[in-house]
């Protein structure tokens, strides 16, 4: 079996080809949360105002807590990776899938699924792990993949490595830990304070070294070459640290990702500088260097004052892609996961009005239109998950996606191509048929993740998902399904449990992640960076979003 991962295809490819929410005021500021959400009109809840909605939402949050208690390793207090619906889990384990479970806690804790002294127990052990696994040093990191029964650092699809996204979300669980359990609030504070995400940083330009090893010889240590606006020297993170090979692949390059966990983190920790907040593409340029885009970006340049950028200020290209009526910034893939995990622990619609704010509504207008009208399946909801009849694979709403060849909302690959203008003619057909868009392949996860956004219609997906037998039982949703035969994967899949754990949590318990991860020390050094953007996106209309 293949591992599963959320990685883009690094983008120096096709550069190539170009050329519980408490306070702990005892510990340290950064345990005091920057908000109240409960005492915020605007904060999230469908509690309130919807009860027969609560009301599903927590059965939905018991069962799909039910299963990660079932792949999780009694003595190890790891998840699997995986488990089948037979209750067979995988033996492999990832630091994402650890930081999901200990955010999953809290949650069960404060929907009251599981009692305190459960929840302190259940940390405990995953902590006793964590302290006894073998990570790098000096930079506290950890490996990517575990066997969760020894707590051994395993080969799983590759060299063992580093992963910056995947240590992202293994320190934002510990972060909620830490602002969220006194119990072990000291245990969580501690391994997160170890974890050195400066170590992912490089310095990137075109013409720079290629490898890290070649940098290091020319004296040019933390630099690597490859594409960026108007040749700056800009601040990036690999992807991953292989130290037995010294492979390490540079790097992450969109902002509408899942690693920019990674970057406000390390920006956070002063780990990272703030300029490495403009370092990724919004969207590539406009030029016919550019043309193998499948869409042509509409955008201006703008200029902004950074701290650590070349002469303090850093020059973006605000591009956004046209869908429907609107304009959207886009992920690598349109996934769901790309644009909307980091929101479940970042406020950034409220950090960030002029660019998240506007953005994070197109992409799920997307979504619901991609499925609903553009490929009709019935269902919507598009994001790395589980091939139903077997594998995994990356699927999202090509059409708000930058990769040229995905990621597609079917397993037949279907894809969209509207040219160029002045540089490339369209793919015929430039917007393929319903009928083209067979096999399609919808996700649960995805359509909690748009709670915040549209909870009618995310309420209404998820129960027609249900209605479909076999997708539901005892530990939730499966991982995926597929709309046209109607045939549900065999597995759940820690990671995306803990997605559904995480958003359900916000749902009912008034932004309780936000308010435990974004301490006063995280928004002091993040929303102003967010709140001076502008992206080049548009709001949505129509009467697709509540």
């Amino acid at each position: 079996m293949s591992p599963r991962r959320r990685v883009h295809r690094p983008l120096a490819f096709f550069v190539g080809l170009l050329a519980a929410a408490l306070a702990l005021p005892t510990i340290s500021l950064a345990a005091v949360p920057a908000w109240d959400p409960a005492a915020d009109p605007a904060a999230f809840s469908l509690a309130a105002t919807r009860p027969a909605q609560q009301d599903t939402l927590l059965r939905y949050a018991r069962d799909t807590w039910a299963s990660l208690v079932a792949m999780t390793d009694p003595k190890s207090g790891l998840p699997a990776d995986r488990m089948s619906s037979a209750g067979v889990p995988s033996v492999e384990t990832s630091t994402t899938n650890i930081g999901g479970y200990m955010w999953s806690t809290v949650v069960a804790e404060k929907l009251k699924i599981i009692s305190h002294a459960e929840a302190v127990q259940r940390l405990d052990r995953t902590l006793d792990s964590l302290e006894t696994m073998e990570r790098h040093w000096p930079d506290g990191q950890y490996y990517n993949w575990y066997d969760h029964n020894t707590l051994q650092k395993i080969a799983f699809g590759g060299q063992p490595r580093l992963s910056s996204v995947d240590n992202g979300w293994l320190a934002t669980g510990l972060h909620v830990v830490y602002t969220s359990v006194p119990a072990v609030a000291a245990r969580a504070k501690a391994i997160y304070d170890s974890m050195d995400f400066g170590v992912f940083h490089r310095v990137v330009y075109p013409g720079g070294p290629n490898t890290d090893a070649e940098a290091d010889a020319l004296g040019k240590s933390g630099q690597r070459n490859a594409a960026t606006y108007q040749g700056q020297h800009l601040d990036r993170i690999l992807f991953h640290i292989e130290p037995s090979t010294g492979n390490n692949p540079c790097c992450y390059d969109t902002m509408v990702s899942e690693s920019r966990i990674a970057t406000y983190i390390g920006i956070a920790k002063a780990e990272l500088p703030d300029s490495a907040y403009f370092g990724q593409w919004r969207t590539f340029p406009d030029t016919c260097d550019w043309d193998w885009q499948e869409t042509k970006p509409i955008g201006v340049d703008r200029t902004y004052e950074v701290q650590g950028a070349t002469n303090g200020q850093v020059t973006v290209f605000e591009g956004a892609y046209p869908y429907e009526n609107y304009l959207t910034v886009p992920g690598w893939g349109g996934s769901m996961f790309e644009a909307l995990m980091p929101n479940l622990f970042v406020p950034e619609e409220k950090w960030a009005p002029q660019s998240w704010k506007v953005n994070h509504p197109g992409t799920v207008e997307a979504q619901i239109h991609h499925g609903l009208v553009d490929a009709q399946y019935g269902y919507w909801g598009f994001s790395p998950s589980d091939i139903p009849e077997g594998g995994y694979n990356v699927f999202g709403v090509d059409a708000i996606g930058m990769n040229s060849d995905g990621y597609p909302s079917n397993e037949d690959n279907t894809y969209v191509d509207h040219g160029f203008a002045g540089c490339r003619l369209p793919g015929q057909p430039a917007d393929p048929s319903p009928s083209a868009y067979t096999n399609g392949v919808v996700t649960p996860h995805a359509a909690f993740l748009a709670l915040r956004y549209a909870p009618k219609q995310a309420m209404t997906d998820l129960a027609d998902l249900q209605a479909i037998p076999n997708m539901y039982g005892a530990w939730g949703f499966r991982d995926s399904v597929n709309v046209q035969t109607k045939h549900p994967d065999d597995f759940y899949l820690s990671l995306d449990q803990s997605i559904v754990m995480g958003a359900i949590g916000n749902a009912l318990g008034h932004d309780m992640l936000r308010k435990a991860f974004a301490t006063h020390e995280i928004q002091a050094a993040l929303k102003p960076l967010m709140k001076m953007e502008q992206f080049g996106a548009t709001k949505p209309h129509s009467k697709l979003l509540n």
